[in-house]
């Protein structure tokens, strides 16, 4: 193993930690080559031996024999150990690979062919993956690190999740020696397992036939199944691993996807068992680890590392991008920093360290770095350490540089002038300013580079001298900064003035604040200020002045709107000051505005008598307000009344009148109305309804809807139904016609807003002769936001003589 000498740093200097790192990850890299050549060696001498102490040959007609096996069945040298060590007497046949056509020397030796059952050659790329499996292999020294193992080789070539190893216990139940994929709580929950039927990993063993799982509502009607929740994978596979003839572990292959092993897995995953028999038996052999000193001391030379440090490579999946990393050394704070105080991260995958890593920007900075080869360095976060029993926080940051195919991560902490000085930067960051100071005697400038960015000028250039700064104004903001200028160089006067500049973004809206630092003698001698930013804050400004312009100028359009449309209302629609009586009924009317908008609607009523000597009711809602609100309901009011004088039917009318909404200047001008006939002599009520409120009857004190007939809104549809429907009124009672202003007050519903109308009505009357004032009182919220028209007709008592 080589070494290069490394120069001594000057007291207080910082060491080159990427020079440190190339000589780390050079005499690591010879170390991890001794290391899986000695461990290889001795794999190799194992299964030597066994072959000598089954058969009685020598040690060179043994290898020759392990030789020409793994060559009979294309299997590497190492590959044909892990088997040999895994099989070894009571013998049992060596099958080939699944997938391969196995040979043997005829002589009854581990795997003869006349043992082994033949079968097709397996594709390269499963002969290939167990191949690295088997090199793999000599690395790992105890059922953890074999989880570990597997997890790698499987999550990319059968998009594997998790690894869980289990041995039998003497009373029969289970033991998980070896984890991967899952957290610490999970694998604490199933570290010991009863022996109960129910389990996948204990029937695989008791049958020595694999389990595979792979219907996962079926799977988990017969088997209880590991995860939390279970669901989190879908497919799982309990494979018995064959030492000696025995079965007594067995390994699980756990999948987040819902789909079955193919025959291709199928015949990987019996392959990874093979190899792995020979790992497992070889547990109980003291391990070979020669190189462990030199490792050690590896470790303990990057944790001399003055500052927090680790070094990366990449664990790359099938198509070549890396996946993950593997933590190849550490310092001692590495762990206190990811999250993991007193875990050793050297030799782990780093998300199995810290999985949440994946979601952070040092992870995105990692892949960022190995992709192009750039250093990273990440935004300064705060972390806190106890020092001599106390919490303090401390602000770190993070850099990643490149080394080869490797990377290194380190932690840099900033001290107390650091800190200040990234405070200042982040305040003049969010308030959008930089400072500036000016020498008046030598005429030297300095900005801060946020100065720089607010007026647009290259740092290259350097800064504008004080009496230079008018020059970046536009023209007709130059005299009043120059004239502040003057006065603070002359008199001391300190100045805050805006300005604007013309920029390639555009016209800015800046302030320049400065004050003078006088000499013994009065007189200014240096100039320290500020240059703000203001150009959103004036342009909110303006934006705001624009849109109360605009709503003062809607303002008066309302407002004339709402004139015009008062006025046509009253022209058309004049109200009573006082109940009148028609075809021996008592009517009182009452039409409210709303309090919102234009404030004027399309709510209408009509009650006149006609030359028979009947009484017409009528009350109608137009949709919308407005003007065109109100146009529309003079032409309904006045056209309903025309064609019932002229002896049209109710629903006549009714139908004409909607045929007359849809061929109108605004065909989706919609209304609904009420037209009710009254007869005196029978005192019989015809009445007929588009799309309106019932109307409310209150006899003997009782108050109930009137059965709607059936009626579609005006405007709706150009097949229109509608009917009538009739009822003899008594005296005394009382019939109640209403728009839906009067009982629709969101957000309660218009079947509350009719309960509580039916309860008024019917409450004792103590209201005198003017009844509406305290329903609508009592009905209508403080600030209505719709029309109310009211219709109150009233069936004098019969006085007897």
């Amino acid at each position: 193993m080589t070494s290069e000498p490394v120069s001594p740093a000057e007291p207080g200097a910082a060491p080159d930690l990427v020079e440190l790192a190339k000589i780390v990850a050079r005499q690591r890299a010879e170390l991890d080559r001794l290391r899986d050549q000695a461990a290889t060696s001795a794999v190799v001498e194992r299964a030597k031996g066994a072959v000598m102490a089954l058969t009685g040959c020598p040690a060179d007609a043994a290898g020759e024999h392990l030789l020409q096996r793994a060559k009979a069945a294309r299997r590497t040298l190492l590959e044909e150990c892990w088997i040999t060590l895994g099989t070894l007497a009571p013998m049992a046949p060596i099958a080939a690979r699944p997938g391969r056509a196995a040979e043997g020397d005829g002589n009854g030796t581990p795997g003869s062919a006349a043992d082994a059952p033949a079968e097709t050659t397996a594709p390269d790329d499963i002969a290939a993956a167990l191949a690295r499996l088997g090199q793999a292999l000599v690395r790992v020294m105890t059922p953890q690190d074999l989880a570990r193992c597997l997890l790698e080789h499987l999550a990319a070539d059968l998009a594997a999740d998790a690894v869980m190893i289990y041995a039998r216990r003497p009373d029969g139940g289970l033991e998980l020696t070896g984890h991967a994929g899952i957290d610490d709580k999970l694998a604490a929950q199933w570290s010991q397992v009863p022996p109960l039927s129910g389990m996948a990993a204990l029937d695989a063993l008791r049958s020595g036939e694999p389990r595979w799982l792979e219907d996962f509502a079926a799977d988990a009607e017969r088997y209880l199944l590991i995860g939390d929740p279970p669901e989190r994978w879908r497919s799982r596979a309990w494979l018995p691993v064959v030492v000696a003839d025995s079965a007594e572990v067995c390994i699980g292959v756990l999948r987040g996807r819902a789909e079955p092993f193919t025959p291709r897995d199928r015949a990987h995953l019996r392959g990874v068992t093979g190899l792995c028999a020979g790992r497992l038996r070889a547990f109980d052999a003291p391990a070979e680890r020669p190189a462990d000193a030199a490792t050690d001391a590896v470790q303990a030379l990057f944790e001399a590392l003055p500052v927090a440090a680790m070094l990366l490579t990449p664990l790359r999946a099938a198509s070549g991008a890396a996946e993950d990393f593997r933590v190849e050394a550490a310092t001692a704070q590495v762990g206190d920093l990811l999250g993991r105080t007193g875990e050793e991260p050297a030799g782990r995958r780093l998300l199995e360290f810290r999985p949440a890593l994946v979601a952070e920007p040092l992870w995105r900075g990692c892949l960022h770095v190995l992709a192009t080869g750039q250093r990273y360095e990440g935004e300064p976060f705060a972390h806190e350490e106890v020092v001599a029993g106390v919490a303090e926080l401390f602000t770190y940051t993070a850099q990643v540089a490149p080394l080869g195919d490797a990377l290194v991560v380190s932690w840099i902490r900033h001290g107390s002038s650091d800190r200040q000085e990234q405070r200042l930067a982040d305040i003049q960051r969010l308030g959008n300013l930089g400072w500036a100071n000016w020498n008046l005697a030598t005429r030297e400038a300095s900005w801060s580079t946020q100065v720089f960015t607010i007026v647009g000028r290259d740092s290259a250039r350097g800064p504008v001298p004080l009496d230079e700064m008018p020059e970046l104004a536009l023209p007709e903001d130059t005299p009043a900064l120059t004239r502040a200028v003057n006065e603070l160089g002359q008199e001391g006067r300190a100045f805050d003035v805006p300005f604007r500049i013309k920029t390639s973004g555009g016209i800015r809206h800046l302030r320049l604040v400065a004050e003078a630092v006088s000499d013994r003698h009065g007189t200014p001698v240096e100039v320290h200020g500020f240059v703000q930013d203001m150009t959103a804050r004036r342009r909110a400004e303006l934006a705001l002045v624009e849109s109360e312009r605009a709503i003062l100028t809607q303002h008066d359009v309302l407002q004339a709107e709402r004139t015009l449309a008062s006025l046509l209302q009253h022209a058309l629609l004049p109200l009573a000051n006082r109940p009148v009586h028609l075809a021996g009924l008592r009517v009182e009317v009452a039409y409210l505005p709303a309090q919102a908008g234009v404030h004027v609607g399309g709510d209408w009523f009509s009650a006149i008598e006609l030359p028979d000597g009947d009484a017409l009711l009528v009350v109608g809602d137009v949709a919308g307000h407005g003007v065109d609100a109100v146009a529309t309901m003079a032409q309904l009011r006045f056209t309903a009344k025309g064609m019932v004088i002229t002896g049209s039917s109710l629903t006549g009318a009714l139908a004409r009148l909607n045929t007359l909404l849809l061929h109108s200047r605004d065909s989706h001008t919609t209304a609904t109305m009420v037209l009710a006939r009254y007869s005196p002599r029978q005192r019989r009520l015809v009445w007929a309804q588009a799309g309106h409120p019932p109307l409310l009857m209150l006899r003997d004190g009782e108050a109930r809807y009137l059965s709607r007939p059936r009626g579609m809104l005006l405007g709706a549809t150009g097949t229109p139904v509608y009917e009538e429907a009739e009822c003899r009124l008594e005296p005394g009672d009382r019939l109640i016609l209403f728009t839906d202003g009067l009982v629709e007050h969101p957000p309660e519903s218009i079947d509350r807003g009719l309960e509580r109308l039916a309860e008024a009505v019917a409450a004792p009357p103590n209201d005198g002769p003017r009844s509406l004032g305290p329903l609508l009182t009592r009905m209508l919220p403080e600030v209505r936001r719709d029309d109310v028209c009211v219709v109150d007709v009233r069936v004098p008592e019969v006085r007897e003589r």
